[in-house]
């Protein structure tokens, strides 16, 4: 993927069939769909690729155990579906994640293993694994650290896990190689519209500085909790319909948490799940669910969420851990769809809804990143439908996710070319030096916290230690992109300042 080709290709194309707007894991997903059943696709972004929600998940492929105990049989089916197509088609970037529930009485032992047997056999042929109820000693053995105090014993079971926004960019190459044209950093501007109905978008490409007037038969909004905001852009009085729930994230290290398999708490204190998920070697704590009056890009955690997170953690686990011990904190954003009936943000479906407007406009919303691909599969034949195209069918079930061989092949090559490029760019982590160069020449990365955060996940694992590489991953990225000194500079310093966001020590939230 080169960014100059992209733009090429706009210039030379006088109509699009289906143009989206958002590069997170639904609009990346229509894009896939779309080319791949031969429809000419245009996705823009307009920062990058996953910068927003969909990098900041728990990193887990699954049903949802939650929605299986509110009684969504129709969502946990639908997502256990999609998790197996999934673990097949990006088996490079996803694995199957052992969980155990700790359990402190004899009814929640039952009570959670007829509800997790339940879990595996909706599964059906796709299970991942058999679920079994667990003695205290084997808890122990699986979850060393566990707090063992009236500890009656666990259950075990298996999930998904992956890396969402490596899962985000394999898509976009996915896209391009289905003939789509995807561009980061290319922000809607407006609509144009011949009899009510839009017949164009105009866009912005942020890195050149040009507008572009892009002629197009139908537009799909994927834009998360930005989807209001491109739907009043079409109907400037248009009722709100999402209500974003917040949920944060503490990574931790390994040593505090010990062993491979993942803990998971189906019913804290407050009603929430808590999840300790080892993740790129160290451990991922989560997840909070939080109603939100303003959406912002790079959302905050809130005191009483990392509290909530640090305390509960605590208290199932035997090695206490305390603001100092945590890497990095990310905050994502939920899509919720608004509903009269919901108390809180936690009661609302995660279902995903499409909604038609009479400009022809088909927006996407709700869900989330196991059910990426079905939500991309319908709101694509809403798309289809609704412009009056050629109805053809969705073959992305079955369709490879990315190429790591060939990725691997022009890194082993850049490395043979310059023996120095393979050198490690931090002794604690694999990534090395021709893996950023790769990103540039090829994964549209084009800011510092492009390649910290999202090609790498330097940002997510260890704030601090992203912040000390800004200056040499600025040098690289300035040297391909052919950069000046004030360039460079204003990308250190603007990623420092991002990175100061991800840290908690003596610092305070929201």
């Amino acid at each position: 993927m080169k960014r100059l080709a992209m733009l090429d290709r706009i210039n030379q194309t006088d109509l699009w069939d289906i143009v989206i707007i958002g590069g997170g894991a639904t609009g990346l997903g229509a894009a896939v769909d779309a080319a791949s059943r031969g429809f000419k696709t245009l996705l823009i972004e307009r920062s990058d690729f996953s910068k927003g929600t969909s990098s900041r998940s728990t990193k887990l492929v699954h049903g949802g155990v939650r929605y299986l105990a509110q009684g969504n049989i129709k969502l946990v089916k639908e997502a256990l579906r999609e998790r197996g197509f999934l673990l097949k088609n990006a088996p490079h970037l996803t694995s199957v994640q052992s969980f155990v529930i700790p359990v402190y009485s004899w009814w929640d032992k039952g009570f959670y293993g007829i509800g997790l047997k339940m879990y595996e056999l909706l599964a059906g042929k796709l299970s991942l694994g058999m679920t079994k109820i667990l003695s205290k000693k084997k808890t122990i053995e699986l979850l060393p650290t566990v707090q063992t105090k009236k500890l009656t014993g666990g259950i075990l079971y298996f999930d998904g896990q992956f890396d969402d926004s490596r899962l985000s960019i394999d898509l976009a190459f996915t896209a391009t190689q289905q003939t789509a044209t995807v561009l980061n950093y290319c922000e809607l501007i407006g609509f144009e519209k011949t009899k009510n109905k839009i017949s164009a978008i105009v866009c912005k490409d942020l890195i050149g500085q040009k507008e572009y007037c892009i002629k197009t038969k139908s537009v799909i909004n994927a834009t998360g909790v930005f989807t209001d905001a491109v739907m009043q852009m079409d109907e400037e009085n248009k009722e709100p319909i999402v209500a974003p729930s917040q949920g944060i994230h503490l990574v931790i290290n390994k040593k505090y948490f010990s062993g491979t398999n993942a803990l998971m708490v189906p019913k804290t204190s407050d009603g929430r799940v808590l999840f300790a998920v080892p993740w790129h070697d160290a451990v991922v704590l989560g997840t909070t669910d939080t109603a939100i009056e303003n959406i912002s890009v790079e959302p905050t955690a809130l005191e009483n969420e990392i509290e909530f997170i640090l305390n509960h953690f605590n208290k199932y686990n035997t090695i206490q851990i305390s603001r100092k011990d945590v890497q990095s904190v990310f905050v994502g954003l939920r899509p919720l769809v608004r509903s009269s009936g919901a108390s809180s943000t936690a009661l609302l479906s995660r279902d995903h809804t499409i909604i038609v407007s009479p400009s022809g406009m088909v927006t996407v919303t709700g869900g989330k990143w196991t059910t990426y691909r079905k939500m991309a599969e319908d709101v694509v034949n809403n798309a289809i439908f609704v412009s009056k195209q050629e109805k053809k069918n969705c073959i992305s079930s079955d369709l490879k996710i990315g190429n790591p061989t060939k990725r691997n092949a022009i890194i082993q090559e850049l490395i043979t070319s310059d023996h120095s490029l393979s050198k490690k760019i931090h002794d604690d982590f694999p990534y090395s030096i021709a893996e950023i160069i790769f990103a540039i020449k090829h994964e549209l990365a084009e800011t510092v916290e492009d390649l910290l955060a999202r090609r790498t996940r330097f940002l997510f694992l260890n704030a601090s230690i992203a912040s000390s590489l800004a200056p040499f991953i600025a040098g690289l990225l300035a040297n391909e992109l052919g950069k000046d000194k004030d360039w460079e500079t204003e990308q250190i310093e603007a990623f420092q300042e991002l990175a100061k966001q991800y840290t908690l020590t003596g610092t305070t939230m929201g």
